[in-house]
């Protein structure tokens, strides 16, 4: 559960919760739309850097982490290079067609993919999904008993990872075996799912009874343990993110690398 627990906090963990998923969404949105593949390596190389230089994490630890990447690049684009359609072609054999295009359009891909995934993994390791919830109600609306039933359920996350485990050396001690094959598959099915559904269910009964001795009442206004708002970091945060694009796009237009985009 300590995965994505930074070593130090940087600027970007100041940066309001649900307006830096705000920005990040739009420069998704920027990645998703773009078809010019140097503006999108210019892309992934800043936010690469964003994420090395201020997730707050060891390089080792975000090497280690950004590896499954490297697999949703290669596999995103040898797909569209090696059956993507194109006129130019370089290879064939049987469905397998290697095209130009289908080149240039399979690294356009695998770079959008990388990018979506620095992206995720900067928001995600500077971000607590706890005060994501709670910025989310304050600064967005978001309504309460969305939010909560989110926060809930996350900080639910240990205790059924705990009743699982438990279940499990219960089963053990009791020398319970499986067979193999769907048989085994089925049997574990039958020794888990019960039980913890019903653990589950109680664990929310005693939250729902809480809340309501708590009078907690969702429609009216409220105070909040967690108060987030606007700060000079955002008008940085913003700035910054604004630099990244304009630098990416001013590069790719200036100094391409490769020169090629998809009309």
């Amino acid at each position: 559960m300590n995965l994505l627990a930074p070593q130090h906090e940087t600027w970007l963990h100041r940066v309001n919760p649900a307006y830096k998923l705000f920005i990040f969404v739009l420069l998704l949105l920027i990645t998703l739309l773009n078809r010019q593949f140097d503006f999108a390596l210019n892309q992934l190389i800043a936010y690469t850097l964003l994420l090395f230089l201020f997730s707050g994490h060891s390089r080792k630890k975000v090497l280690l982490i950004t590896l499954p990447f490297l697999f949703l690049f290669i596999s995103s684009a040898s797909t569209m290079i090696l059956f993507g359609k194109g006129e130019h072609i370089w290879w064939s054999w049987g469905l397998i067609r290697i095209s130009e295009e289908s080149f240039y359009r399979g690294l356009l891909l695998g770079c959008k993919t990388l990018t979506f995934g620095m992206l995720g993994l900067a928001f995600a390791s500077t971000t607590k999904p706890i005060q994501l919830f709670y910025a989310l109600m304050q600064q967005f609306r978001l309504p309460a008993k969305y939010a909560y039933s989110f926060i809930a359920s996350i900080r639910m996350l240990p205790a059924v990872w705990d009743d699982i485990r438990t279940r499990s050396d219960a089963l053990t001690v009791r020398g319970v075996r499986y067979a193999k094959g769907i048989k085994g598959m089925y049997e574990r099915l039958r020794n888990y799912a019960l039980p913890l559904l019903a653990q589950s269910i109680r664990r929310a009964q005693r939250v729902a009874v809480a809340m309501e001795a708590k009078r907690f009442q969702m429609g009216r206004s409220r105070t909040y343990y967690y108060a987030t708002r606007y700060t000079r970091s955002d008008i940085g945060f913003t700035l910054a993110m604004l630099g990244l694009v304009a630098a990416a796009y001013y590069m790719a237009i200036r100094l391409p690398l490769v020169g090629w985009g998809l009309g």
